[in-house]
């Protein structure tokens, strides 16, 4: 299958060319025939499978078959979690719509209020955005949802996790002439995603599409027993030395453990750009972009990044610390192997983190191997933690949220 069956219109043709795309991937298989028909869409899909631009290029093809009358506001609303992915869709958007003369936007927070001033008081097609700040021009009501035709919910999972549910709510109930809604994400489990799907879609299509071979993330995944953190650092190190490992991504739980671990490296010889929750915005660009130039080939992170960073080439993602929950742990290791590239995923599991390292297996539905580097083995053995059992999986949930939403629509009437 190729593009051009999907009769999209030809500026739109050029923009997914200079992206390099052959052919759509499942999920874009799937879900854009469904939202190119005006049907609200409730995808789930593994990370690195192309849902930006499955949501992306069925929004901009219905931009291009019903052109702006009136000046307003943003007719497309896309919402994003972090500003890392925002400003990675704000890209990608910009990309796809280079041939138009479509306008496309970005909100973030870190970001001087002026520097806004534009996006809001011109005529804005597509709007990228946190929903904090967006949040905080509504307010002000220097923005209005009323134009928003088309609302997007990208990684809705990890909004609600976030703790910006009412702030998503409310954005969607003032986007009350919507014409269509997707929701995007790599996981739809729990109670939390399956109400506000139940609010925010009408009728929803479901799509599910787990990646073939040629898409799957080729990750290669195991664990080392640490003793301490010290044993942690000579592990890491040991890594960071190998030739093989030429860009990776170090991720740690708070912003104390990040201050230790890049002066750590630092004392090593080893320089380290870093990212986390309370930098402006430029310091964050500018920490992607070095990892990106090669000139820092090592970011240390806290989760402020397992979701949003898309850099083709990062080799290996190290867990110093493993993360509070289990769906952190897969998107994390999802920075590596994008594109269906090979990657590496290593974790150093000290003993308090058994509990959370069973969570994983569980999630993953995998058991780690653990390994151990010559000259520096862990002197501990693995402590027993006692068996659980497993939780629902996403495709009963993800299957019920459809179903749902259905059945509430079918009462309205």
């Amino acid at each position: 299958m190729t593009f051009d069956e999907f009769d999209l219109d030809r500026r739109l043709l050029l923009g997914i060319q200079s992206l390099g795309y052959a052919k759509p991937t499942r999920v874009q298989q799937a879900a854009i025939p469904e939202a190119l028909d005006g049907h609200d869409v409730l995808a789930s899909a593994p990370t690195g499978t192309g849902k930006t631009a499955a949501f992306l290029i069925p929004a901009i093809q219905y931009l291009l078959d019903s052109p702006r009358r009136n000046p307003g506001f943003a007719r497309v609303m896309v919402l994003a979690p972090t500003r890392e992915l925002a400003y990675q869709t704000y890209d990608f958007a910009k990309t796809l719509s280079q041939h138009t003369d479509l306008r496309v936007g970005v909100i973030t927070g870190g970001i001087n209020y002026g520097s806004h001033k534009d996006i809001l008081e011109k005529n804005n097609d597509i709007l990228i955005s946190t929903p904090g700040r967006l949040l905080e021009y509504m307010d002000a009501e220097t923005f209005h949802c009323e134009d928003v035709e088309v609302l997007i919910l990208d990684e809705a999972d990890r909004m609600l996790d976030m703790g910006f549910r009412s702030f998503m709510l409310r954005i969607a109930d003032e986007s009350r002439n919507r014409r269509q809604a997707m929701l995007f994400s790599a996981t739809l489990e729990g109670r939390g995603i399956i109400e506000f799907g139940n609010h925010v879609l009408a009728e929803a299509v479901f799509v599910e599409a787990d990646a073939p071979r040629s898409e799957v993330s080729k990750i290669v995944e195991w664990t080392h027993l640490a003793d301490s953190d010290e044993h942690k650092f000579a592990m890491l190190g040991h890594y960071l030395a190998l030739e093989d490992v030429k860009k990776s991504i170090v991720f740690v739980k708070t912003k104390e453990r990040l201050e230790l671990v890049v002066n750590q490296l630092q004392a090593m010889g080893i320089y380290a750009a870093y990212l986390q929750g309370e930098m402006p915005q430029d310091k964050r660009l500018k920490a992607i972009e070095k990892l990106k130039s090669g000139k820092s080939p090592v970011l240390v992170a806290t989760d402020v990044a397992a979701r949003g960073l898309d850099i083709i080439d990062v080799t290996h993602v190290f867990n110093f610390d493993l993360p509070r929950t289990a769906d952190v742990y897969v998107h994390r290791i999802g920075r590596t192997a994008r594109a269906g590239a090979k990657g590496y995923a290593v974790s150093f599991i000290a003993a308090h983190d058994m509990l959370i390292m069973k969570k994983i297996e569980r999630y993953t539905e995998q058991t780690f191997k653990h390994r151990k580097i010559a000259g520096i083995e862990p002197k501990n053995k693995e402590s027993a933690v006692p068996a659980k059992k497993k939780k629902p999986h996403k495709k009963k949930v993800a299957k019920a949220l459809a179903k749902s939403a259905k059945k509430k629509t079918k009462k309205k009437k």
